[in-house]
C-alpha cells in the first residue's frame, strides 16, 4: 500500500501548493449558500413555523452546506478517465506497476481532502453568520464516517461512468444524468425529509440517498439508529458497485481503443 499512499501524498501536496487558487475555487460555495439561505428563509417564513419535518432553518443550511461540500469537493473522475482515453495517456497509466482503480482512488482522495476542507470552512463561515453555529462537535464523528462512505460510493459510480469511455469515449451525458439523480433523489438541493412520504420511501431505497442525504442528515440531527441504517446501506451498495466496477474494468480492458498516444 506504500505506493498508493505515495500517490495520495503527492496529490495532497499538489493541491496545497497553490493556496490562493484553492481558496478562489472554493469561494464559489458562498454564492450557492447565500442563494439557499434566501430561498429557505422565505420558505420557513411562509410555513409560519420554526421547523419543517423536524429540521429548523439552521439545520437545513448546515445540511445543505455538507451536501454542497461533498458535491463540489469530489473529483470529476469520469471526465478525467474520458480525457485520458481520448488523448491516449491512459496507455501509460495502465502499463504502470499498480492497480489502475486504486491509483485513481488514491489520487482522487489526495485532491478531494483539501478542497472539501476549504469549501466547508469558507461556506461554514457564511452559514454561521446567516443561520447560526454548527451542530455540536461531539456529533461530528458519525457524520464523518458516513461522509467517508459517501465519498467511496461517489468514487465507484464515477469510475463506472468513466470506464464507459473505454467503449463510448464521451461520458458527459452519463455524468449529467447521474448528477441530476443525485441532486433530486440524493437530497442535495432539498432534504429528503421535505419530500412526500411515498417519494421519501423510494429515494431512501436508492443509492443516491446514501451519497448525500445520509451524512448530511447525521451532521445536523445525529441518531444511532439512523447511523446504523446508513452505514449498512453504504456497505451494501459499495459491495454492489465495487463488484460491478471490477467486472466492468476487466471486460473494458478487452475493448479499449486508445487514441492519441
Amino acid at each position: 500500500m506504500k505506493k498508493y499512499f505515495a500517490v495520495f501524498k503527492i496529490n495532497l501536496l499538489n493541491s496545497l501548493a497553490y493556496p490562493a487558487e484553492l481558496v478562489t475555487r472554493s469561494a464559489m460555495i458562498l454564492l450557492f449558500m447565500w442563494i439557499f439561505f434566501q430561498l429557505w428563509r422565505i420558505t420557513f417564513a411562509a410555513a409560519g413555523s420554526d421547523t419543517i419535518n423536524g429540521l429548523s432553518l439552521r439545520d437545513t443550511m448546515w445540511y445543505l452546506l455538507l451536501a454542497e461540500t461533498l458535491e463540489l469537493g469530489r473529483p470529476r473522475l469520469a471526465r478525467l478517465i474520458s480525457e485520458q482515453v481520448k488523448d491516449g495517456s491512459i496507455a501509460y497509466l495502465l502499463n504502470k506497476p499498480y492497480n489502475f482503480l486504486l491509483y485513481q482512488l488514491s489520487s482522487g482522495l489526495g485532491e478531494s481532502l483539501p478542497r472539501m476542507g476549504m469549501l466547508f470552512v469558507i461556506g461554514g463561515a457564511l452559514v454561521w453568520a446567516m443561520a447560526g453555529p454548527p451542530p455540536d462537535l461531539v456529533n461530528w464523528p458519525l457524520a464523518l464516517v458516513a461522509l467517508a462512505g459517501a465519498w467511496l460510493l461517489h468514487f465507484c459510480v464515477n469510475a463506472l461512468i468513466g470506464l464507459a469511455a473505454f467503449v463510448a469515449e464521451e461520458v458527459a451525458p452519463f455524468e449529467w444524468i447521474y448528477q441530476k439523480f443525485t441532486f433530486v433523489l440524493g437530497g442535495m438541493l432539498i432534504p429528503l425529509d421535505f419530500y412526500p412520504a411515498w417519494l421519501q420511501t423510494i429515494a431512501k431505497s436508492l443509492p443516491f440517498a446514501y451519497m448525500m442525504y445520509g451524512p448530511a442528515r447525521l451532521f445536523v440531527r445525529p441518531d444511532m439508529q439512523l447511523f446504523t441504517l446508513i452505514i449498512l446501506g453504504q456497505l451494501l451498495w459499495l459491495a454492489i458497485f465495487g463488484g460491478l466496477l471490477a467486472l466492468v474494468f476487466s471486460r473494458g480492458m478487452r475493448r479499449l481503443a486508445i487514441n492519441g498516444g
